[in-house]
């Protein structure tokens, strides 16, 4: 008996089959987010806004369908702090993207990932204990991008900004990231989503309109551009993720999303022939190390960026 229980047991734990082929298609998907938006010849910001616009269609489509009861009878304070995260979620956007026209897709990729110690970080701040690995984590990762970024100030200062524009949109990422978990608790994914996407949206247009951002008039390329972020990215990429949650852990989950960081340099290098200095590889590996030693040293929150 204790033996079927066992196997039971094991068997739930086990990831489906085809959840794990869809946890492949999201990882190409968000692969080809920072290689795309590097050659999209459209403002950054704006990229953010059709991107979030378009995403916002879908996803609110979904939940005006599915889930229009639990949306409208959703507590204020629900909806309040999801449109918070769209806020945070804008100001993590206004830094990220505009950070690849700076620095290399491999350094703004793997800086802004290091939004999973952040969120341990803040999960510190409030009380929670962090076990000796992911103090370790979080020391190989912050090594890392001091040394990621002692390479860039060697080749530009105009690199150093690109990767303090990734930090900062990490750190971002980390807000979102706390109070999308909060609000998940409550609100089902496409409904959280439309309006924290929403919410997003709305921000960034304000910012573009407010610094006088064109929104339209861009070549048909770099309509496809956008139009392949937010597919490839946004609807295969992370809501994709949000699916398997079904059936793989969000540890293994968050664990598994590093490896958009190696796939995007590959991208980059392809595509725009973006190779990261020899140096710098070494420093990436840090970062990536660190993360994931803090992704698995604590419960990751199964809210996802990017």
């Amino acid at each position: 008996m204790a033996r079927s229980l066992s196997r039971e047991h094991q068997r739930a734990l086990t990831p489906a089959r085809a959840d794990l082929l869809l946890l492949a298609v999201g990882l190409v998907g968000v692969s080809t987010s920072g290689p795309v938006i590097a050659a999209t010849a459209a403002p950054a910001l704006a990229i953010a806004f059709w991107r979030n616009a378009l995403g916002t269609a879908v996803v609110g489509a979904v939940a005006v369908a599915t889930q229009w009861d639990r949306l409208r009878t959703a507590r204020r304070g629900v909806l309040g702090l999801s449109a918070g995260a769209g806020l945070l979620l804008a100001g993590h956007f206004a830094l990220w993207i505009p950070s690849l026209r700076y620095t290399s897709v491999a350094s703004s990729t793997a800086i802004v990932s290091l939004q999973a110690v952040w969120t341990a970080v803040l999960g510190r701040l409030a009380g929670e204990r962090l076990g000796p690995r992911a103090w370790a984590g979080i020391g190989l990762s912050l090594v890392g991008v001091l040394v990621v970024t002692g390479v860039d100030l060697s080749l530009s200062t105009r690199a150093l900004v690109g990767d303090a524009m990734a930090l900062g949109g990490g750190l971002f990422a980390a807000f979102y990231v706390v109070a999308g978990a909060r609000v998940r608790r409550e609100l089902p994914t496409a409904s959280y989503t439309a309006v924290c996407y929403g919410v997003c949206a709305l921000a960034l247009l304000a910012g573009c309109l407010a610094g006088g951002v064109s929104l339209s008039g861009y070549p048909a390329k770099a309509w496809l551009g956008i139009v392949v972020v937010t597919v490839a990215a946004q609807l295969f990429g992370h809501t994709v993720f949000n699916v398997v949650l079904r059936s793989v852990p969000p540890t293994v989950l968050s664990v598994a999303i590093l490896l958009e960081v190696p796939g995007a340099a590959l991208l980059a290098a392809v595509w725009l022939g973006q190779t990261p200095p020899v140096a710098a590889l070494p420093a990436l590996a840090l970062v990536l190390a660190g993360t994931a030693l803090v992704v698995v040293s604590r419960p990751a929150p199964a809210t996802l960026t990017d």
